[in-house]
This record gives C-alpha cells, sequence and structure tokens, in this order.
C-alpha cells in the first residue's frame, strides 16, 4: 500500500488517481480550458443526477465548483465557464459520504486506511469511534487525521489508551477518568468532535452505569456529545438509555444481542422512543456483530428506523459482510430503504451529528465541496447481515470518482 505522503503526490491508495493541476482529464472527462481568462468555474460536473437529500433534491443538474466550495447547482451551466469539466452522465451525484464511525488508526486496534477505505470509496468524511482514548489521541491527530486526505474527525475513547487494552481499561476504573478524557477533546479540538464509550458485558462488567456516568462526565465538561456502543450490556437497556442526553448517540442500535431494542413481543421499548423524542440519535455501525436485519424491519414497520448508516469497519471486519459505507447503504436499500432515504443516512443525517468544522453532507451552495460520483448497477446482490440473515438487492452503489474540497479523484477499481 502506498505511504500517505505518496498519496498525497498522486495517487490515492486503493487505486484512485488524483488528477494532478494542468493534466488533461480523460476521455468523457475533457477539461474546457479558458486560457485568456480566468474561469468563473474551477470545476463543473455535468449531467448527472443530483441526489442531496438536504436539499429534497433529485434531479438532472449540474454542481460548479470554486475555490472549494460548492458555487452552484442548476440545470445547463455553460462548460465555457468552467477550468474543467467532469461528465457524470448516467450517474449519481451526492454530497460526499460521511462515515459516523470506523475505526482508522492504522496500526493500532485493528485500525484500516482511512484513504484506502474512506475517501477511495466515496466517503469524504470519517468519526473514528474511539479507537484513541486520552493518553493516545495526540499520536492519532498528528499520525492519522493531519497527515490523511479524508476529512478525519474522532471521538476520545473514556477508555485511556482508547481500544488498545479495551477491556484492561475498563476493567481498571482509575483508568476512565473524566477530567483527562474532557481535557484531551478540548486541547485536540477541532479533530475531537465527541466522547466514546463501550457498554457490553465483557468490556465493562458489572460497573457499566458506573463507566457510563464517567463517560457522560467527560462529554459534559468537552462540551461534546457521547457515542455509547451499548451491545449485551450487564444493566438493563432502559437503563442506559434514560442517562443519555439530547445529542447523544447509540451506536450498533439495530443488534440481536440480549438487552437489544425491542422487548419480548417485537415492540420497540418505550424508552427508545423517549430517547428519540429528546434528540438522542440512533446509528447502525454493523461492524462484526451488530447488524440484525430482522430487528432493522421491525423497528421501520414501527416506524423507527436508524438515523444513520455506519460501517464499524477494521481491518478485521472488512469482508463480504461490510466493505466500505456505499455497500452499507446499497445493503439497506435491499432491506427496503428508498435510495434517496438510505443517502440522507450518510450526508444530511451524518452531518447533524458532530460539529465537523465544515458545512459537510449538502452540496448547498459555499458549503464544502465534497462530492461522489457513483454508477447506480442493476442486479441480483446479495447482502448479508452479522448473524448469517440475507437479503437480495436489485441495486448496488458503485463509486467512481470523488471531489474533496474541490479537487478531483477518479476512483480506478
Amino acid at each position: 500500500m502506498l505511504n500517505r505522503r505518496d498519496f498525497s503526490k498522486c495517487f490515492l491508495a486503493g487505486g484512485a488517481a488524483m488528477l494532478a493541476p494542468g493534466v488533461a482529464l480523460t476521455a468523457g472527462q475533457a477539461a474546457a480550458q479558458q486560457p485568456d481568462a480566468v474561469p468563473a468555474i474551477d470545476l463543473l460536473i455535468q449531467d448527472g443526477t443530483v441526489i442531496d437529500p438536504s436539499q429534497n433534491l433529485h434531479a438532472a443538474m449540474d454542481v460548479a465548483v470554486k475555490d472549494g466550495k460548492i458555487l452552484q447547482i442548476a440545470k445547463n451551466i455553460p462548460k465555457e465557464r468552467a477550468a474543467r469539466v467532469v461528465s457524470a452522465k448516467d450517474r449519481i451525484v451526492t454530497p460526499g459520504f460521511i462515515d459516523v464511525h470506523a475505526h482508522v488508526f492504522e496500526g493500532v486496534s485493528f485500525g484500516i486506511n482511512a484513504d484506502h477505505y474512506c475517501l477511495g470509496r466515496g466517503v469524504t468524511t470519517v468519526v473514528d469511534a474511539g479507537s484513541a482514548g486520552s493518553s493516545t489521541i495526540v499520536n492519532f491527530r498528528k499520525f492519522i487525521a493531519d497527515a490523511s486526505t479524508t476529512r478525519v474527525r474522532a471521538l476520545v475513547n473514556i477508555g485511556v489508551t482508547g481500544t488498545a487494552m479495551l477491556q484492561a481499561s475498563y476493567f481498571n476504573l482509575d483508568w476512565l477518568n473524566p477530567q483527562l478524557t474532557g481535557k484531551a477533546a478540548i486541547d485536540n479540538r477541532p479533530i475531537t468532535v465527541g466522547i466514546k464509550i463501550h457498554v457490553g458485558r465483557t468490556i465493562t462488567g458489572p460497573p457499566d452505569m458506573e463507566c457510563l456516568k464517567r463517560a457522560l462526565q467527560a462529554a459534559e465538561i468537552a462540551g461534546l456529545p457521547l457515542m455509547a456502543h451499548i451491545e449485551d450490556s450487564y444493566s438493563p437497556l432502559p437503563d442506559i438509555l434514560n442517562k443519555l442526553r439530547k445529542g447523544d448517540i447509540y451506536t450498533h442500535s439495530m443488534n440481536n444481542r440480549p438487552h437489544h431494542i425491542l422487548d419480548a413481543n417485537g415492540k420497540v421499548i418505550p424508552e427508545a422512543i423517549e430517547a428519540r423524542a429528546r434528540g438522542v440519535f440512533f446509528d447502525t455501525a454493523q461492524g462484526s456483530t451488530h447488524l440484525n436485519f430482522d430487528v432493522l424491519e421491525k423497528c421501520m414497520q414501527q416506524n423507527f428506523p436508524p438515523d444513520t448508516i455506519s460501517t464499524d469497519l477494521t481491518s478485521g471486519s472488512v469482508d463480504r459482510k461490510i466493505f466500505d459505507l456505499p455497500y452499507m447503504v446499497s445493503k439497506f436499500m435491499a432491506a427496503g430503504f428508498e435510495i434517496d432515504k438510505a443517502i440522507a443516512m450518510v450526508t444530511s443525517n451524518s452531518a447533524r451529528l458532530f460539529d465537523y468544522g465544515a458545512q459537510v453532507g449538502t452540496l448547498r451552495p459555499g458549503s464544502e465541496a465534497d462530492l461522489s460520483i457513483f454508477e447506480l448497477r442493476d442486479g441480483q446482490f446479495p447482502f448479508e447481515d452479522s448473524d448469517g440473515g440475507v437479503r437480495t438487492g436489485r441495486q448496488k452503489l458503485i463509486n467512481k470518482s470523488v471531489v474533496r474540497h474541490g479537487q478531483v479523484y477518479i476512483n480506478e477499481v
């Protein structure tokens, strides 16, 4: 795999080559040049079907970019105004996808390479979900966030070491320090956007409510939301959900482990409905063990879909079940979500969870010029949940190119 220095020069790890300034695009993406005048548009994406749920937009439109920002969305923007033109004919153009739960501390705790698995697949922003704690967040910021072309943000784990030595951190309550965690989150802004806790029988053990209390204290100190990994908890889920505040996130919310979101009769528990009513978000994050189609579909039938789709990607979960975020969007389409709704769950909905330091998840004029261009491939595609359940979809999103802060990358895979 290419290192980040090589990537920043000319390539996107994973096979997406960056178009260097002044290099002509390939056929079908030919640049229109204006050598004697400063062009009004740096980049024009023409003839695509734009899907932007933040604007309730699903139509054939052109997208103009200037100085790393969205300049205009309209029909038939003259290509003569643009320094570079990219054809999106027969393709879908969306805001850059946002993965609100992955693990990209490469080389530590099964972390993946963000540029390979995120930007190389149409994901322009990724949130690392607690791979680093207060003792390691500085290294994460220096060697991962600052060195990646993907926009990388991070949750600081209440466990001092993050996901490395995770059980040791949680079993020793002295290693769950709200003051140190909150200060680390403050000191590393804008990279840090929240606090993370793992609530599970094998991680926290019986004192899971004390661990949650300390994580909430850290979030209060930092003035940030808390993402709570809740699966097979020691305490009942209602007790945990009742502690979450407006803006906090219940991740892995569609799992089928003990103490999950449905009661014995298959009904969404009242505490989950109450949590959503007060502003708690529900995230999916399949990972290796966290998504069950039956649970998801019963929640959908009761008008209780998750708010966001995410991956929980690690080097141990990049397999036929997950692959990347566009694959997960396709999976949710197979489970019954309309394409606009599924795309909202990785763009406009995801943008609401954190302060990313930029206006993302939208193509509104003035927002960050982060876009993805997809082929919507027809066929018969089997998708698997974490428990062996399979749903067959009729369409799958395949990323063909991506724009990050106005710079075009072509996916050659």
